[in-house]
């Protein structure tokens, strides 16, 4: 497929981005705040002379980050797509960077196509394994990214906890049920955008991978949650993680999550654990696309 439209005809575009959430207000417009979309459509009307509203791949909310978001929108200029990648990435922020841009099929959207996505959470173990009595303050360099976690936590009983949601489920013990999310929804928290989506009406949700791995640091080591599913309630996977850690400090059995499940009552589940720790790993679309 060409990468430079025809003069005067609308073609769409899909750009993936990457982007340090901690000082925006999420990805969708809202007045009066810095979004990542606000952003981007800003940069595209001084590259380009046009507004388009960049489509998310999800409305990732306030502090979380993304390794590789993807955006979509119609555009006339006739640019080259890597001229484009390249003149975004001179107008905008240096905490929002285009990773890719190219044309793509009319019938693509960035949310609607979606058939999976992958978020990521990290955790900073201020006591090390290996030494527990002993703490480790997070290095500034990446306390915007981790959760600094000041107590033990069991691997094993994170891994335990992290096997317990994968399958279709009602997730809706796991949705926010915050004022500002029922606003956004009408509402339905269940559907609130995230971590995601509006489009579907109920809370139930497929994880096709739920599981923590270790990441050794210098002085200690980062716990990193991974979780890929066909789609994510709001604030979903920070209250999974939440439920988890919760798991970890042995303060709830990991046997409890499928009751936590069934109740389909947020006070059933644990807390939700802090923005920053999160990012959006990857989407994934049907090969066509």
């Amino acid at each position: 497929m060409t990468t430079t439209p025809q003069s005067g005809a609308s073609q769409t575009w899909k750009l993936t981005l990457s982007y340090d959430g901690t000082d925006y207000s999420g990805w969708q417009v809202q007045p009066g705040e810095s979004t990542i979309q606000g952003e981007l459509r800003a940069a595209l009307a001084r590259v380009t002379g046009e507004a388009p509203l960049p489509q998310g791949s999800g409305r990732t909310d306030a502090g979380v980050h993304a390794l590789a978001q993807v955006a979509s929108f119609p555009l006339r200029a006739p640019i080259p797509a890597e001229s484009l990648r390249r003149a975004l990435n001179r107008t905008l922020p240096a905490a929002i960077r285009v990773l890719e841009a190219r044309i793509v099929r009319s019938d693509f959207h960035a949310r609607h196509s979606t058939i999976a996505k992958t978020y990521e959470y990290r955790v900073f173990l201020e006591r090390a394994p290996h030494a527990p009595g002993r703490i480790v303050e997070c290095p500034p360099f990446i306390a915007r990214y981790v959760y600094a976690f000041p107590w033990p936590l069991d691997f094993e009983a994170l891994e335990q906890a992290g096997r317990q949601f994968i399958g279709t489920h009602d997730f809706l013990s796991f949705a926010a049920t915050d004022p500002d999310a029922a606003s956004r929804s009408g509402g339905n928290t269940a559907a609130a955008p995230d971590e995601e989506e509006t489009d579907q009406p109920s809370a139930i949700r497929t994880i096709f991978s739920s599981n923590w791995e270790k990441r050794p640091l210098v002085d200690t080591i980062l716990f990193v949650y991974r979780v890929r599913g066909s789609g994510f309630l709001h604030h979903m996977v920070r209250n999974l993680v939440g439920t988890m850690l919760a798991v970890g400090r042995g303060y709830r059995p990991a046997g409890e999550i499928p009751a936590m499940i069934a109740a389909r009552a947020r006070s059933a589940a644990g807390p939700t654990a802090p923005a920053r720790g999160l990012f959006l790993h990857s989407v994934e679309y049907p090969e066509h696309d």
